[in-house]
């Protein structure tokens, strides 16, 4: 800069190009960029923060772990945002909550790091709208659905033309777009989330029930939602309008095609009786509040997710609709608790069901107990457990932190971030796994393995052996454990390598090793 300010040529004389290249440069950490550009206008726009500069710093450095803290902020952050706006849509008027603005705000809030916004959703749902009105054009040139709406909210009072918009529908989404109800896959959360209902073109009955709903209530049919049991269903008003005669109204399945129901054929539907009060309309929040228990139903199913991430969004969604739901405050304060996480937060909570329903008093007390007792031996930690492979206790550990490996009889691919010298899970959970088949049975080195599919295992070693193909390992924790992927193994990141200092060296050895051998 001294030579710039002299007349001499500096840094910001060089070409834009060049400028980029030398700030790319390996040797150059991110606090010099951030201390160069401070020195002046030129070199702070060279290295904006969305610009050349940082994106390659970013790409140099790989730094899983970064990202991985990353996300997680942003994910707590954006749901906070998503949260309020919830709260905001809930004390609106009713006439002023749409199904489709709600069915997207959980759809946001389960997954706060997918670009989905509400303006893009009505976008896709309008486009539907006009191939449903290029078919009743076909078939009804003046049909008023077709007629341009002056503002307000478009009413056909007709039957017949009510009826044509049904049958057009019906033809647009299940024979033109090939909607249909996910009968094959009928847990997987995505049949939930109304922007992947868009995507995949096939739901639950809620999820396309709030699709069907909408769009004909853009075009002047009035539908309503119905809260049948294990089947949600919509109704569609054949008599005087308001009646409270079910029988006043035929019920369409949008997980069926649109097929128009009879009160019988409804209960034929899910195989029993079911009373009256079944067959009544249900408000925008009750829609909701059915959408987010099927998720919790699909989150307390969920294997893989050790996390359990579903279970605890879908609760504070619910809980964010229902704050003072004794049951549900219970259901979070216990995984919570189980999960070890925020034990101040579980203190809260008790303490306000107690308040809600002192008859809980006992449960309250249990986990009260064990949430303080946690907190006491977190004061008391001195610092994660140190293993060294060079222990004479350790001498039968064969691989090490980082190695990819696969699984001789299941063939997942996989990555190791933790061993013990012998199996430390308990005996419940060794006999659940029928570890004593195994020739070596508990007694042999086991290892904590990030598997491909998003699970984390406790592997026996005679299971695990190096994989000669190495590659990345698409684990949503894989940059909890690890800061690079080299290409061949995971280097760990500052934690794991403080818990393993011996491991770095001898993975690298013996990828090395073998790397070179199956090349040769």
């Amino acid at each position: 800069m001294a030579a710039a300010e002299s007349g001499g040529t500096g840094l910001v004389d060089l070409p834009g190009e060049l400028l980029e290249l030398i700030l790319c440069c390996r040797a150059l950490s991110a606090a010099d960029i951030g201390r160069v550009s401070c020195t002046c206008r030129r070199l702070r726009e060279a290295c904006q923060a969305r610009g050349k500069v940082w994106r390659e710093r970013f790409r140099l450095r790989k730094c899983l772990t970064w990202k991985y803290y990353a996300k997680k902020i942003l994910y707590f952050l954006r749901q906070q945002n998503i949260l309020n706006n919830l709260k905001a849509y809930l004390e609106r008027p009713e006439d002023q909550q749409s199904f489709l603005e709600g069915a997207v705000l959980i759809d946001q809030y389960c997954n706060p790091l997918s670009d989905i916004y509400l303006t893009s959703v009505r976008a896709q749902v309008d486009d539907i709208t006009d191939k449903v009105r290029k078919v009743l054009r076909t078939k009804n040139p003046r049909h008023p659905s077709l007629a341009p709406k002056a503002g307000g909210i478009l009413r056909v009072p007709e039957l017949e033309f009510q009826r044509q918009v049904l049958d057009a529908m019906n033809c647009v989404l299940y024979e033109q777009l090939k909607y249909k109800g996910n009968e094959m896959d009928y847990y997987n959360s995505l049949n939930s989330y109304i922007h992947q209902v868009l995507i995949r073109r096939t739901g639950i009955p809620i999820s396309l029930s709030v699709l069907y709903l909408t769009i004909a209530r853009q075009l002047g049919v009035r539908l309503e939602p119905v809260n049948f049991p294990s089947h949600f269903l919509l109704r569609w008003c054949q008599g005087i309008e308001g009646s409270t005669d079910i029988f006043d109204y035929m019920y369409i399945d949008a997980f069926g095609k649109g097929k128009q129901l009879t009160v019988k054929e409804c209960e034929y539907l899910i195989g029993h009786h079911v009373t009256e009060e079944f067959y009544g309309v249900v408000t925008s929040k009750e829609v909701l509040q059915r959408m987010v228990g099927n998720l919790l139903n699909l989150g307390k199913r969920e294997t893989t997710d050790q996390s359990y991430q579903l279970l605890r969004d879908s609760l504070d969604l619910y809980l964010a609709m229902y704050p003072d739901n004794v049951q549900h405050l219970m259901l979070q304060a216990r995984l919570y608790f189980h999960l070890g996480i925020w034990p101040e937060k579980v203190l809260d909570i008790l303490q306000h069901v107690q308040e809600l329903d002192p008859s809980q008093h006992g449960a309250v007390g249990y986990l009260v107990q064990h949430t303080l007792e946690h907190i006491e031996r977190r004061k008391e930690e001195v610092g994660p457990e140190v293993k060294h492979r060079t222990d004479e206790k350790h001498k039968d550990i064969c691989f090490s932190i980082g190695m990819i490996m696969k699984h001789k009889r299941y063939g997942y691919n996989c990555v190791i971030y933790g061993w013990d010298p012998t199996c430390m899970m308990g005996q419940e959970w060794i006999r659940n796994m029928n570890v004593h088949s195994l020739p070596h049975g508990p007694d042999q080195p086991f290892y904590n393995v990030l598997v491909e599919d998003g699970s984390c295992i406790y592997a026996a070693q005679e299971n695990l052996e190096y994989n000669l193909e190495p590659h990345e390992i698409p684990h949503p924790d894989i940059g909890r454990y690890f800061s690079e992927f080299t290409g061949t193994h995971y280097l760990a990141n500052t934690e794991l390598a403080i818990r393993f200092p011996e491991d770095l060296e001898f993975t690298c050895a013996t990828v090395q090793k073998i790397y070179s051998t199956v090349k040769e």
